[in-house]
């Protein structure tokens, strides 16, 4: 198989300089693999883009991970594009191997943060199964646990501005101008799962993920 080369003469010195202090900055993290748990408006993203950034983790959606295979026609992604032409599931196996993939680009080199998956029992069993290959384990679940009533009133809120698709709510994030129970208890038996109340302010979530991953 032909490797592929870069020529960093034509990488800008800016770009390469904020690389090398990325990876400065990154060597001494610890290794951390999480599982990120929780409803559309819980502030799971939110807290992800900020542990991303302070423990050098790659964020790793299935979704995103699925299409992006599928973009890309890498074997698994066609695999995976004729079982949804054909109006079926994707099967497990496939999902865990496209994370596998994914989880090899130097990005996670740290370890990852995985958002979307697992769903079911089955598929964290597939999941641990993929990692025990690789010597590793998932290390922590958070649990973005939130009241109904909060999350309702956090979702009504919601609108999408279409031009830049940046999305605000009327009272939690206004613009500057006028989970699934069978898996927490699978991982919860683990003993791996912390549970964070993520009906708090935005600062207060952080700080407990923070002494959570600490």
């Amino acid at each position: 198989m032909a490797s592929s080369s870069v020529n960093l003469e034509e990488i800008p010195s800016e770009s390469l300089m904020n690389e090398l202090l990325r990876r400065m900055k990154c060597a001494p993290k610890p290794e951390k693999r999480l599982i990120l748990i929780g409803p559309p408006g819980s502030g799971k993203g939110t807290q992800s883009a900020i542990i991303k950034d302070e423990h050098c983790l790659c964020h790793l959606a299935a979704g995103d991970m699925l299409r992006a295979a599928v973009s890309a026609k890498t074997p698994l992604g066609i695999k995976a594009k004729e079982a949804m032409d054909k109006g079926e599931l994707v099967s497990d196996d496939l999902v865990v191997g496209i994370i596998d993939e994914a989880m090899k680009k130097p990005s996670c080199k740290k370890g990852f943060i995985l958002d979307g998956f697992p769903r079911t029992v089955a598929q964290a069993q597939k999941l641990d199964e993929m990692l025990e290959r690789q010597g590793v384990k998932i290390d922590k679940v958070l649990d973005f646990a939130i009241d109904d009533a909060v999350l309702e009133e956090r979702i009504s809120g919601r609108w999408i501005h279409p031009a830049s698709g940046r999305s605000y709510h009327t009272k939690f994030a206004p613009p500057r101008v006028p989970g699934v129970d069978d898996v927490i208890n699978y991982y919860s038996k683990k003993g791996i799962v912390a549970t964070l109340h993520a009906e708090k302010p935005l600062t207060d979530v952080t700080d407990e993920v923070r002494k959570v991953l600490s």
